[in-house]
Order: C-alpha cells, then structure tokens, then sequence
C-alpha cells in the first residue's frame, strides 16, 4: 500500500510540473507586440483582461486609446488616409471589423467606415465625455475601445464608424 501512495504522488507531481511548465512557456511568450493580432485566442468568447494584463500586451498609446477610451488627434493615426484593400481587425484581439470597401474620406481626420463587417462585433454605449451626447463604439469581443459612430455618412447606410488608428490593424488583401 505504501508503494502505491508514492507512485501516485509521483504521479501528481509529474503532472504539476508538466502544468508549471505549459504556464511558465505560455509566460514567455507574451508581450509588447504592436499589431496584437491574438490569432492564437478562441476567436468564440469573449476576452476579459484586467488592466494590468492589457498595459503588458498594448503599447502605451493603445492602451490610452483602447482600454482609458481615449482619442488620437486627427490627421495623425496610421489609417486616416489609408484606402488599400483588405479587412480592419481589432488591434486589442484580432476580430475583424471592418472591411476595406466601406472605408470612405470623410474629412475629419480619422478612419471612417460607412458599415461593420458584422453588426454583432461591435457594441455600442452612450458617452457623455465631452458634453454631449456621443455613441462611443467597441469589440464586442473584447471590449476594446474604439471610437465613435454618427449619423453623418454616406449612402447606403448613412452611418460613419469615426475610428481611432490605433484601435485597428489592416490585414491587406493579397
């Protein structure tokens, strides 16, 4: 009896080192990446980070833009006077967001799209920020600030999602 309890903590504590391993690799291979495409996450559930796990993954400038919900000052962004083709991802967890057909010059200094890829991928809140009443935009994925949307754009939709550079990543069209 004596011998089987040892070759079962054995047993265990193989296991536990096997665990400690997979965390420590895991570990390692986070960090400061400025694309931040997570193509490695379940792409089905939503991400929830504390803040301190978002400051380790986002530059400085993401995170004051994505996660504090703040915003870039226009004509200054990588985007806002891009019009290549290909789709927009989230910058924060890879979702896509929007596709490079609806992206449009509206004049006011930051990427404008006149539709999501998929309304289901962004959520919406009201903000009051600024004095007045604004619809702030985010992924739904993973909650990611990303700026705002008016009702000022262009047909078919009349809608412009008004984006930070910041927020997106532009997967070019091959």
């Amino acid at each position: 009896m004596f011998l089987e309890v040892v070759e079962n903590n054995k047993a265990m504590f193989i296991r536990f080192l096997y665990f400690i391993l997979i965390l420590f690799i895991v570990s390692c291979s986070t960090g400061k990446n400025k694309s931040l495409i997570m193509e490695n996450e379940n792409k089905s559930r939503e991400i929830n980070r504390s803040k301190e796990e978002w400051k380790s993954v986002l530059t400085d400038h993401q995170y004051y833009v994505m996660i504090e919900k703040g915003t870039e000052r226009p004509y200054t962004g990588e985007y806002w006077d891009v019009f290549k083709e290909g789709v927009y991802k989230c910058a924060a967890c890879g979702e896509p967001l929007f596709d490079s057909e609806t992206k449009f010059d509206a004049h006011c200094g930051w990427p404008s799209f006149y539709d999501a890829m998929d309304s289901t991928k962004i959520k919406t809140d009201v903000d009051y920020k600024v004095g007045y009443k604004r619809v702030e935009i985010m992924c739904a994925r993973c909650g990611a600030h990303l700026g705002h949307v008016f009702p000022d754009g262009p047909k078919p939709t009349g809608t412009r999602y008004c984006v930070n550079s910041a927020s997106i990543i532009l997967e070019e069209k091959k």
